[in-house]
């Protein structure tokens, strides 16, 4: 197996043995000079069998093709027999872990294999070239040391005869080691990489881990309270921490980041064996947050390629009070769906429906998708703003395929226009969906190709001709993000740059101009301001009872608003104002909607974009600026006169009128006097009514405060008309 002439031919050679103890000394400065992985340790003993198997099985898929003329080792088209231990999380994700760090060095390795004569020399079959590569890094990366095996381990085959052939030419490999190193005049291997490769090495070492509450299940108060008492500290920043600590997300309010090196204490604990927590990029969580507040009541959501399931029960739980149905697109294989079921009914998710058709196979008038108000689209990207390529595809199963292109620095062009192209093709698809509100874009690229090119494109050339309003750029609203950091960009798009604390992310979110001859009901209002987080602790419903012991006390004046009572309605005012000026089309029609008088909203009411036939009023004025003129006797019945024909609109504005008070003469008697009512009389113009007065004048209505007016008393029908004073 082994060429034992070359063997001979080196051992005697005194110069390359002197080469090679000193490759050995400087190999001793790498661990130090490369940053650690996530998995990783700082002395390394070796991996089990079939994480050795099924790296290499990853890296044959994903492996730089070489051109013919230049092709020294060939690899084999069959993939090893692979293991029972291989659908073990932590196997799956060392194999990963060992394919990709092969791959960024697959020149390097390559190299050192042809310099040593390991190729072609040995008659090793070529399908275990790809075992050769990856067992080669990992002997290197442990400073050629014999590898440390316990006493239970699967023992494999081939995996023992390349161990064997790596051992024989322990010494060859580490002089043509050091002769590449010396070629390239770096420290060590990790200094060849390209400087875009090293830098996102060195942000995936420092990246922390994300998790989102399950609020389905637990409070995040109860959660915070479980992990103080497992010794978890909460912090503001758990950036360069090495205790057990964790902080509350500035974006979203649900997600949690913890330390990457409590990643192995955590998966232990209940808060995630019982799908309380779960581990997630946040860039799906900044997107599902986005989609929560654009939502009214009762709304459909279509999500289009959401990779990790984690996405879909977020988004369900989210809105698991709307009464809103979720609909996910592209799943190929209904086999599938049982598995998936057991997993939405484990986590609490209820309102989840699966569609087996790929998004663009949908089409825009499907009778099922009719509710359907917003549409999560998050494309297939080049995810070059992801630091930790390994995490992002095992949690949200994306293409092996993207390790190949970051483990170069980046996507090649011609791979990148393909993508472009579909992404055009699902957003445009999108925007065919008349019923749709609103459409949420959301990469982990930082192309501009890939997003606001993308997306400015789709605007550029959206359909004029379909007999609904255009959509328009609007920018996202995240529960804990400041205005002044949403609005930072003059372009509306929100953008998180790749850095050692987050992934990089991008978001978008195109939104129609509403068809002023819709209506808008306050339900719907009060539901995104909540969702916005205004109302936060403020109860949106009402009962029926309290509705109809309303109506019968309409006569009845209304009491002040309480302090509390107040700053409810100033925030529901901040809200309606700040939808006004993201929406000139409705700013009229907000600023006119009635709002609460207490806690809760009129959910049956509904706010009018024509002429109202009522004027509403304005609950955050004072009483005593509402009512304030003196009326007459008589005009009571001719208010609650004949009822106004159906079909008669008369636009009026609602206008408050103070007049002074009634002043009684002081030469009245005192009997006189004491018949008449309080001298202190309000009245509120309302509008004309059928049999108003002529001339088309509004009539008051009558109101005291605190007593009624007695009706067609001999003092107030014979009271002559008095001056002003």
């Amino acid at each position: 197996m082994v060429n034992s002439i070359s063997e001979l031919e080196f051992s005697n050679d005194r110069s390359n043995e002197e080469i090679s103890q000193v490759a050995l000394l400087q190999l001793s400065d790498d661990a130090a000079l490369r940053p650690r992985s996530s998995a990783g340790v700082a002395e390394r003993t070796g991996y089990p069998d079939p994480v050795y198997v099924m790296a290499a099985n990853i890296f044959q898929g994903i492996r730089v093709e070489k051109s013919p003329d230049k092709v020294i080792i060939k690899y084999g088209n069959e993939p090893l027999r692979a293991s029972a231990q291989s659908e073990d999380e932590t196997v799956r994700r060392l194999s990963y872990e060992l394919a990709f760090s092969a791959l960024k060095y697959q020149d390097i390795l390559e190299t050192i294999l042809i310099d040593s004569y390991v190729f072609p020399s040995t008659t090793i079959p070529d399908h275990l070239s790809s075992l050769i590569i990856v067992m080669l890094y990992d002997f290197q990366d442990r400073k050629f040391q014999t590898r440390v095996l316990s006493g239970n381990e699967e023992s494999i085959s081939e995996v023992q005869e390349v161990e064997d052939l790596l051992h024989s030419f322990k010494t060859k490999l580490a002089a043509a080691l050091a002769r590449c190193r010396i070629k390239h005049d770096a420290l060590s291997i990790y200094h060849i990489l390209p400087e875009t490769v090293r830098k996102q090495e060195l942000r995936a070492s420092t990246l922390p881990l994300y998790a989102w509450i399950n609020t389905c299940k637990i409070s995040p108060e109860e959660v915070y309270s479980n992990l103080k008492k497992k010794g978890y500290n909460k912090v503001k920043s758990v950036l360069h921490i090495d205790d057990k600590v964790f902080a509350v997300d500035q974006h979203c309010y649900d997600v949690l980041i913890f330390p990457s090196h409590l990643k192995k204490d955590l998966i232990s604990i209940d808060l995630f064996k019982d799908y309380k927590l779960i581990f997630q990029d946040k860039s799906r969580s900044l997107a599902v947050h986005s989609v929560k507040a654009l939502l009214n009541m009762n709304d459909d959501i279509l999500m289009v390629n959401t990779g990790s399931w984690y996405t879909v029960a977020h988004m369900s739980i989210l809105t698991n009070n709307n009464n809103s149905k979720i609909f996910v697109c592209g799943v190929q294989s209904q086999a599938k769906d049982p598995d998936l079921k057991n997993l939405f009914t484990k986590m609490g998710c209820k309102n989840i429906e699966i569609l087996h058709e790929t998004f663009v196979n949908i089409e825009s008038k499907d009778q099922r998708l009719q509710k359907v108000k917003v549409i999560l689209l998050l494309p297939r990207c080049s995810g070059v703003g992801v630091s930790n390529p390994v995490e992002f595809i095992l949690n949200e199963h994306e293409d092996t395929d993207l390790l190949k292109d970051l483990s170069k620095g980046g996507t090649s062009e011609d791979k990148l226009q393909v993508l472009v192209q579909q992404q055009y093709e699902q957003i445009t698809h999108a925007m065919k969906f008349t019923k749709a509100q609103a459409v949420v874009y959301c990469t982990c690229s930082i192309y501009p190709e890939e997003n606001e090119a993308v997306v400015k494109k789709a605007l550029e050339f959206q359909d004029r001709g379909v007999k609904v309003q255009p959509y328009r750029l609007s920018p996202p609203v995240l529960p804990l993000c400041s205005p002044k950091e949403i609005h930072l960009s003059t372009d509306k798009f929100f953008r998180v740059e790749p850095s050692e604390i987050t992934n990089g992310c991008f978001l978008s979110v195109l939104t129609r101009e509403r068809d002023p001859s819709e209506a808008v009901s306050v339900k719907d209002v009060l539901a995104r301001a909540a969702a916005k987080g205004l109302l936060e602790g403020i109860e949106l419903g009402k009962s029926p009872k309290r509705e109809k012991k309303k109506k019968k006390s309409k006569t009845s004046l209304p009491k002040a608003p309480t302090s509390d009572n107040y700053s409810i309605q100033m925030k529901i005012a901040e809200f309606l104002s700040r939808e006004s000026k993201a929406n000139p089309s409705q700013s009229e029609t907000l600023t006119k909607a009635p709002l609460p008088q207490k806690n809760g909203a009129q959910v049956g009411s509904s706010i009018q974009i024509k002429k109202p036939s009522k004027p509403a009023t304005n609950p955050l004025m004072p009483t005593s600026m509402k009512n304030a003129c003196p009326s007459r006797p008589g005009d009571r019945h001719t208010q609650l006169g004949r009822p106004r024909p159906e079909g008669k609109v008369v636009a009026l504005k609602p206008v408050e009128i103070v007049l002074p008070p009634v002043m009684v003469p002081f030469s009245a008697s005192q009997g006189m006097r004491s018949q008449m009512p309080a001298p202190h009389f309000f009245c509120r113009w309302i509008g004309p009514k059928a049999n108003s007065t002529p001339g088309g004048l509004p009539t008051p209505s009558v109101s005291g405060r605190g007593e009624k007016l007695k009706e067609n008393s001999p003092s107030s029908l014979s009271r002559p008309p008095r001056p002003w004073l």
